[in-house]
């Protein structure tokens, strides 16, 4: 990011928000273009941006010109912007930056495809717990460019079949846009004409990725779906190319000399980015003196390069089943920036000294080097700390002592989240084990265990930390916020429960996460734990990065934010650079001011870049969950029912995959969907399924392109 050039639209910007926020006014009566010149007294000479400032708010969705030929704001016509997601039935929904979404009927779409950024109309409110109802006024901006599918040859054109069936119609494509595909072949085609109610879109193909049934080409398909940059550009690999793989004595300069502490870092055994190392001693009044050393990534990223620029483009290394795409070139990620055993690093280090009460007394900030002295595991620090594996601890005998104060700590830093509210949503996460072809052989879940919690615990404690130092420095920064859950999903959410006798302590408007967080332990290695766990999760908000800081409900944090992986982390590396400028006496008045300017900005677009991360991460799973059971046709399981719809009852296996039974293959009776009780039951029989329920089901379809699993319950 550029922070110190001063924007040269800044003029016109103030102009286009200044007739804004006029026709956004009280006083404001509709009128057209000529009038609202006088009224504002705009010289002949500016007509002309006078025009081109209109036009950009009604492209923008800012205004509105009615058939007369008056401009008025969206909210005096009822209507606002959103973010259009289309339904495979032909309806839809419009996502709103706040509140419920709003459903648009097949025949109020008006064109609008997936993911377009939409103005529209509600028509009517939410009422008797029906979801308010729309129409799409305006389409502002297409939100597919490109389609990735399956191309099908006619004779002399073709089309594409979208992979995404959220996209409902398949693009035509002329024989001369074909680049030569026939059918079967896997493409990525970009649309050149979007057509109508009653036309195809259009396009041309732009890419062969390969044929359907080629190894990797169904990765590679959701890797276009969701654009996410593979190749790093040449100016990236150039600004790389002489970096030196050793700490510089003119690096050294300047930081604190870390490397006589002992130090480990404690990773997955796969991982190979190592972001975090932590040191641990007791001092002479028994407090906790624990370091966590943090790469310093911003010292090779350099704010406004090429390698900058890549990195904010991407916010974040994405973790496919089968491959990492990282956030930085391996050169840095899995080199000069990672945490290497036995090899010096640059680091920024939070040195935090912590009393038995599990409060930190003390801390600071500091630019340093360390030196790794081991490289441990999860699952071996486990095995030292719970089965004292004769083998590893003597492998591990230098270290034994300084793990088992670690878990000491652990222990007391979680006992006092545990008190404050911290809620804990400790749902099973699966991992996909794929043979050298890319197909899936094993489902795990991933393990578990006091070392897994203690590394989490020590980050939860230095992003808290952190956060809270820099707020009341009144610097520009970037903070994790998750807000508060509103008071209708929390409603929603309480009457599920209550069908399980649980409730919550407190009134809605007024919700304390320590409600959520003892109500889970009520919950805690009964049938229903992990189904009220999910229930609880769909009623949060979802935490994203923010400039103002907002509070972390989920951790019952009054101050939070992301400090610990700059290498696979935007916000991560741009607080270190923030850190470093006020170390370093660096931020000026003309930086901070830039910097309160683009922040927004910054978060806005990282919590983009993790979303989109998130929907590859879950599509690439599922994709290889209903490959695995392809060949599981006719085989009986037990599963929990995880969600109801009108069309269809949804069953979690133990191993995480998800199928659906649907209604019609219930033909014992007729099933009617009683969405607020979140119940289907039997119309003569009054046979109930709901949520949490223990079912066995037999696996009947599998759909691998579609990613569906369908099931049938068990003849009782």
């Amino acid at each position: 990011m550029e922070y110190d050039d001063i924007d040269k639209n800044e003029m016109m910007e103030q102009r286009k928000l200044k007739i804004q926020q006029y026709l956004e006014s009280k006083e404001y009566i509709p009128m057209k273009r000529k009038d609202i010149c006088t009224m504002l007294s705009v010289p002949k000479e500016d007509r002309q941006y006078f025009e081109q400032i209109v036009n950009e708010l009604l492209e923008e969705g800012k205004a509105v010109e009615t058939k007369k030929g008056k401009l008025m704001s969206p909210k005096a016509l009822n209507m606002e912007q959103g973010t259009f997601l289309a339904h495979s039935k032909g309806f839809g929904f419009v996502e709103r930056e706040q509140g419920e979404d709003i459903f648009i009927p097949a025949n109020q779409i008006n064109g609008a495809m997936h993911k377009d950024k939409v103005l529209y109309r509600i028509n009517r409110k939410e009422e008797y717990g029906k979801r308010a109802e729309g129409e799409i006024v305006k389409i502002l901006k297409r939100g597919n460019i490109k389609i990735v599918g399956t191309f099908e040859q006619c004779k002399g054109f073709g089309f594409v079949l979208p992979d995404n069936k959220r996209v409902t119609k398949d693009i035509f494509i002329s024989k001369e846009n074909s680049m030569g595909a026939v059918t079967g072949h896997k493409v990525v085609a970009e649309i050149t004409v979007y057509g109508d109610e009653t036309k195809n879109p259009e396009g041309e193909i732009i890419e062969i990725l390969g044929h359907i049934n080629d190894p990797g080409v169904d990765i590679l398909s959701i890797i276009r779906e969701y654009d996410l940059p593979v190749d790093f550009p040449e100016d990236v690999y150039k600004q790389i190319e002489n970096l030196e793989m050793e700490v510089l004595q003119k690096d050294r300069e300047g930081r604190e000399d870390f490397t006589g502490y002992k130090t480990v870092t404690i990773d997955g055994e796969d991982a190979k980015d190592l972001d975090d190392a932590i040191s641990l001693d007791i001092l002479e009044n028994g407090n906790f003196l624990l370091g966590v050393h943090i790469a310093d990534v911003s010292h090779y990223v350099r704010e406004n390069t090429p390698l900058d620029k890549e990195a904010y483009k991407r916010g974040t290394s994405v973790y496919l089943v089968d491959r990492v795409i990282p956030m930085l070139p391996h050169k840095l990620s899995n080199g000069i920036c990672s945490l290497n055993p036995h090899e010096d690093r640059l680091a920024l280090s939070c040195i935090m000294e912590i009393n038995h009460k599990a409060e930190v007394v003390n801390h600071r900030v500091v630019k340093s080097v360390i030196h790794s002295d081991k490289r441990m595991t999860y699952t071996a620090v486990r095995e030292v700390l719970e089965e004292k594996t004769p083998a590893l601890l003597e492998e591990y005998a230098d270290f034994v002592d300084m793990l088992e104060n670690m878990n000491r700590l652990r222990i007391l830093l979680a006992e006092k989240r545990k008190k404050r509210g911290s809620v804990n949503f400790d749902l099973p996460e699966s991992k996909i084990i794929l043979d050298e072809n890319g197909k899936p052989i094993d489902i795990k879940p991933y393990e578990r265990s006091i070392a897994t919690n203690m590394i989490e615990e020590f980050m939860l404690i230095c992003n808290e930390i952190i956060a809270e130092d820099f707020f009341w420095q009144e610097v520009p920064f970037l903070f994790r916020s998750h807000e508060i859950p509103d008071e209708q999903k929390l409603q929603k959410m309480e009457d599920f429960i209550r069908n399980f006798g649980y409730h919550l302590k407190g009134s809605k408007d007024d919700i304390h996460p320590k409600a959520i967080q003892q109500m889970l332990l009520k919950a805690e290695g009964k049938d229903e734990e992990r189904i009220i766990t999910r229930v609880v999760l769909r009623s949060m908000k979802q935490a994203r990065y923010t400039a103002e800081n907002g509070g972390h409900f989920g951790l019952a944090a009054k101050y939070y934010c992301h400090f610990t992986s700059p290498i696979r982390r935007y916000p991560d590396l741009q607080i270190h650079r923030i850190i470093k400028w006020i170390l370093d006496g660096q931020m000026t008045e003309k930086k901070q001011k830039s910097l309160n300017k683009v922040m927004p900005d910054v978060a806005k677009q990282c919590s983009m870049r993790e979303r989109t991360a998130e929907d590859a991460e879950r599509a690439t799973d599922d994709l290889k969950k209903a490959e695995y059971m392809a060949d599981k046709i006719g085989m009986e399981y037990e599963g929990i029912i995880s969600s109801l719809t009108s069309w269809g009852i949804y069953v979690e296996l133990p191993n995480t995959v998800e199928g659906m039974v649907p209604l019609q293959s219930l033909e014992d009776d007729f099933y009617i969907y009683d969405e607020e009780n979140m119940i289907i039951y039997g119309e003569h029989s009054n046979k109930k399924y709901m949520l949490g329920q223990k079912v066995n089901i037999i696996v009947t379809k599998v759909d691998i392109e579609l990613k569906n699993i369908d099931f049938v319950f068990c003849e009782q």
